[in-house]
């Protein structure tokens, strides 16, 4: 039976179901535990790479090795004894955003979420043009609000799961008329369930601009509206401030990332954890303290520690450590890990 709206507001909806939003704790944003990322060409191609291992690990995660099997894991005992390890860090809860085109497995998210006792939040609606279904050509933003609303109140992709979240919505630069009519479709299940809403923009530094100023001009409510990968997206600190002004979160979530070559923008250098500490002072310093979320957005094998990567834990382990050397308080870090958190994926 559906759920309705009454039943949302002031839940927070896990894979296992609803749940106070006092009882979410720490929890990373933006994060992938089962996927498959490869380009569709990617997906037949029969080479898939070498394996991972000592001596591959560095040229395939700095990008100078093709290796399209780093980009796809289903490994579901595997994908438990890593969020095992978050858990073990200290972390509490993890949203999951392998929507439509990342062949999300919500029965899997179940199965890891009752192994490891950590709370995991779905997202529903579709990536970006490249990854969906040609059906999805044809229709309507009625037709994909509908299918949205049926994912977070009945069940997502053929299963009972219900999905806590929107998105991630993927957008690219410049944004397809597919990518905004499926944006115009998560603004009308947001608006009818009170779902918060997460996207995934373009890679020019003034999509994420675009796509806030789109959802203000489309009757959204940008203080709902995560705006993913900034810290791969914008270096300039007048646009971030822009950005931070249109009321939106700002979500720096390629936390583990150290190396500043960015193989999908060989135009952009990726900072590190510690420049992005910089920008985050930066932001709370101008006000926007309650505008700040953090992950790893973990999608390439080779950043699981099971294969040398930094894993679920790394922020837990090693980056809330160095947010205290750098003279964050406990009060700001408990802000953006668990008060944040609680607040947006509250439906409303």
């Amino acid at each position: 039976m559906p759920l309705a709206r009454a039943d949302l507001t002031g839940k927070i909806q896990t894979v296992t179901g609803l749940i106070e939003p006092a009882d979410l704790g720490p929890t990373l944003m933006h994060e992938h535990l089962l996927w498959d990322i490869r380009r569709p060409a990617m997906q037949v191609d029969p080479d898939q790479g070498p394996p991972l291992c000592p001596c591959t690990y560095f040229d395939i995660n700095y990008g100078s090795v093709k290796s399209p099997n780093n980009l796809v894991f289903f490994d579901r005992d595997l994908a438990i004894d890593e969020v095992r390890r978050m858990r073990e860090a200290g972390g509490g809860a993890i949203v999951e955003l392998s929507v439509g085109g990342l062949k999300p497995d919500p029965e899997g998210l179940v199965a890891i979420s009752q192994a490891t006792d950590v709370a995991i939040v779905m997202g529903c609606g579709h990536y970006v043009e490249e990854y969906q279904d040609a059906a999805n050509h044809s229709r309507t933003p009625e037709d994909f609000a509908a299918e949205m609303v049926q994912q977070l109140t009945v069940g997502a992709w053929g299963t009972s799961v219900r999905a806590g979240i929107i998105g991630e919505i993927g957008c690219q630069s410049p944004w397809t008329a597919l990518e905004r009519r499926v944006m115009q479709g998560a603004l009308m299940a947001q608006q009818e369930t009170g779902a918060p809403l997460n996207v995934h923009p373009g890679r020019d530094e003034d999509q994420p601009q675009e796509v806030a100023e789109f959802i203000a001009a489309h009757g959204g409510d940008t203080s709902r509206l995560i705006l993913s990968h900034i810290d791969r997206t914008i270096s300039c600190e007048d646009k971030l401030f822009r950005l931070a002004d249109t009321g939106c979160v700002i979500e720096f979530d390629l936390f583990g990332q150290e190396q500043s070559l960015y193989s999908l923008n060989l135009q952009f250098d990726l900072p590190n954890d510690a420049m992005r500490l910089r920008m985050i002072r930066r932001l709370i310093e101008r006000g926007h303290l309650d505008q700040i979320a953090i992950s790893h957005d973990i999608c390439y094998r080779s950043r699981l520690q099971a294969f040398g990567g930094h894993g679920y834990g790394h922020i837990f382990r090693n980056v809330l450590p160095l947010m205290r050397r750098r003279r964050f308080t406990e009060a700001e870090i408990t802000r953006i890990m668990v008060e944040t958190p609680r607040r947006l994926l509250t439906f409303i």
